[in-house]
């Protein structure tokens, strides 16, 4: 039931609130103790984060081990929690029942399969049992061949439970199994398997053909279903301990609908500045950049039969900066409005809002912040500047110790410090001045210079992108020299043979920009 639902059948009930931040629950206590117990998870195999309280692991190597040198019917004690375990098509007598799974376990006449998951459900009860001693927290388990089985039945028995499926239990287990409970059937494929193939279980499907459903589903569709009906699946555990993603939404249900702009605005500015400060220390901790922004909501038009439709979900390239994040949300939302309901002004109301950075990868190493490469007023400047949460203006990103990969020429320039100029170094020859680029000539032109770079100066007031030479012995410790001597001293340029020439950055076409590889426009 809901809070206030049973608090009417239940005044005296003592309700456990979470946290609450920004008006919304706040999960990060929630999200830190699932870390813990990943930590703990990930000591014994493969292990990936599926979500915020879930993983997979893969003990497959270590099962092998343990059935090598110490099998569970070699050995006189077998370990309690592991006795406790629900075994498929086990007989499950109260009185007997651990003594049956104990020999299950322990059976010398197994085949290398079961011998496998018998050394599997060891393991995952010693897990188990650590975690509980060193959090607190219980957890459950689905102990199989593949993760498609093992998610099916790891909520089988709650709570602080495990389930083993054995290889000849699979069949049985699969054939009475709705076919919507299954990973990637619950949305409009189970409903056309429905529909249209009258498939209700996940055993009904073994009537048809591997040919019959590449006829229906297309040859890697109908294949993937004629396995999933037979138990197989070739999806591996990923080693991943960290989120894809990062995402915040609140849902508005009822007369709580947001039904204006200033309202959809206010909660959206929350969100973004929640998913910045996520994605912030994701930065800061695992050197992680997310580089993708996504919008999704749920809405409703007011007085229209027919509001089936659904509201469109919007990205765009994420620019670090709670303020950019803020902006940038909203210009999805009104995208998404204009293509949910066009450009009627009638009544409409969104139940539900959520912001996602998505697309993250690891920092490449031997990289650092541009600010590194920026003159400051004083040896602490660049330090303050990233350490503080109080200029979400900023925009984080990365300078490669051999050249500069600024995302957006403009974007980085603006964004500088007094920024006004964005100032590029050239080899020896004449003096030149920009005053617009015309067409779409290469930008390469402007960075891939035959001469040696000579000594820079660094303005505060700009950004200045330098390009080795032949001559230079490496690029790596030109860059890191050139970031120590102009950390407090800007040299004096004018009387120097280099050639140093301004390009105003409003002149910048934006087809050239568009030329760049990819890692450099980000």
């Amino acid at each position: 039931m809901r809070g206030d639902e049973a608090k009417n059948v239940c005044p005296g009930i003592n309700l456990v609130q979470v946290p609450v931040s920004r008006d919304k629950a706040d999960l990060n206590v929630y999200r830190n103790a699932g870390s813990e117990v990943v930590a703990i998870l990930s000591t014994k195999g493969k292990c990936e984060r599926a979500s915020i309280d879930e993983v997979y692991l893969d003990l497959t190597d270590a099962a092998k081990e343990m059935l090598l040198e110490s099998p569970p019917e070699s050995s006189e004690f077998t370990f309690e929690e592991a006795t406790k375990s629900n075994i498929l098509d086990l007989p499950s007598d109260v009185g007997d029942r651990e003594e049956n799974v104990k020999a299950w376990l322990c059976r010398a006449d197994a085949n290398y399969q079961d011998k496998l998951l018998a050394c599997g459900a060891v393991l995952v009860a010693q897990l188990r049992v650590k975690v509980l001693e060193e959090t607190q927290f219980t957890c459950s388990a689905g102990i199989a061949h593949n993760k498609m089985l093992a998610k099916l039945v790891s909520g089988m028995h709650k709570p602080a439970q495990q389930t083993v499926v054995p290889s000849s239990s699979v069949q049985d287990f699969l054939a009475s199994l709705p076919v919507k409970k299954m990973k990637q059937l619950g949305g409009k494929l189970g409903s056309s398997l429905q529909d249209d193939l009258g498939v209700k279980t996940v055993g009904d499907l073994l009537g048809f053909t591997e040919e019959k459903l590449q006829e229906y589903y297309g040859v890697n569709t109908g294949t993937w279903l004629w396995k999933t009906a037979r138990g197989f699946s070739g999806e591996e555990v990923e080693d991943r301990l960290l989120p894809k993603s990062h995402g915040c939404g609140k849902t508005f249900p009822g007369p709580k609908a947001l039904k204006n702009h200033s309202s959809v605005k206010s909660w959206l500015d929350k969100l973004c500045e929640e998913l910045s400060e996520r994605i912030q220390s994701d930065l800061s901790c695992n050197k992680r950049v997310a580089q993708t922004l996504t919008l999704h909501a749920r809405a409703s038009k007011e007085n229209e039969c027919n509001s089936m439709k659904k509201f469109p979900s919007k990205s765009c390239p994420l620019r670090y900066g709670t303020g950019k994040i803020q902006e940038d949300a909203m210009k999805l939302f009104e995208s998404g409005l204009h293509d949910f309901w066009g450009s009627r002004s009638a009544r409409w109301s969104i139940t539900s809002l959520s912001v996602t950075a998505s697309k993250i990868f690891d920092i490449p190493s031997g990289t650092n912040s541009i600010l590194k490469y920026i003159k400051g007023p004083s040896s602490n400047a660049s330090t303050a500047i990233l350490d503080s949460s109080s200029t979400p203006e900023l925009t984080p990103f990365v300078v490669h110790e051999e050249q500069c990969e600024p995302s957006s020429i403009k974007e980085e320039c603006d964004n500088s410090i007094s920024a006004t100029q964005c100032r590029l170094i050239e080899g020896k020859g004449a003096p030149k001045k920009l005053s617009k680029v015309q067409g779409t000539g290469s930008i390469l032109k402007f960075l891939s210079q035959s001469q040696p770079a000579q000594h820079e100066k660094r303005n505060f007031d700009g950004l200045i992108c330098s390009h080795q030479g032949p001559e230079s012995s490496s690029g790596a410790s030109v860059a890191e020299q050139h970031g120590r001597d102009n950390i407090n001293t800007a040299v004096d340029h004018s009387s120097g043979s280099g050639d140093t020439w301004m390009l105003n950055v409003e002149d910048i076409d934006p087809d050239v920009v568009g030329e760049l590889p990819l890692e450099i426009q980000r």
